[in-house]
């Protein structure tokens, strides 16, 4: 009876232990991946604006094509979350047309999901590598998301220096 007991309590314990485990990777996930999916939908909603004729404006000499300026984006969405998982980033494309600009755009979004959605509360407190250099996976996060939306900005004013007005933004 005793070791029936032992056994039931220990298998309680280990339950216990993996649902923690699997809340703590939720909670932590969930708290990002929400910003992510907004962050993604306008940033891919702004590269949609803009019509393909227009993909090679740039509002000044020495600044990115609107194209290498939403290619940029997705390459580095793909360095830094390459660095959440502690790999190197794929081989990327370099696309200039609108459709394989958008979908280049789109998959970095979806590449980056599919590793900010798992991450857990270790993950996110250990070092990685990331195009800053190397930070706690908070602040790779956290840098990401600055850096599109600096970037998302720049390009809202290359749609407005063109007559377009930028998709609302929304969270």
């Amino acid at each position: 009876m005793i070791r029936r007991s032992a056994a039931f309590l220990l298998s309680c314990a280990v339950s216990s232990l993996l649902l923690v485990g699997a809340c703590l990777r939720a909670e932590a996930s969930t708290e990002y991946s929400k910003h992510f999916g907004a962050l993604s939908q306008l940033s891919v909603a702004v590269a949609e604006a803009m019509p393909a004729e227009k993909y090679g404006f740039k509002p000044h000499p020495e600044s990115m094509t609107f194209a290498e300026l939403m290619s940029h984006i997705a390459s580095t969405n793909y360095q830094f979350c390459a660095g959440l998982k502690d790999v190197d980033p794929p081989t990327l494309p370099s696309p200039t047309e609108k459709t394989t600009v958008v979908k280049f755009l789109g998959d970095s979004f979806q590449y980056c999901m599919g590793i900010i959605e798992n991450l857990t509360e270790a993950q996110l407190s250990t070092l990685h590598n990331s195009p800053d250099g190397r930070m706690p996976g908070r602040e790779v996060l956290l840098a990401m998301y600055i850096h599109v939306a600096h970037h998302r900005g720049q390009a809202e004013i290359y749609l407005r220096d063109n007559g377009i007005k930028p998709p609302a933004y929304r969270i």
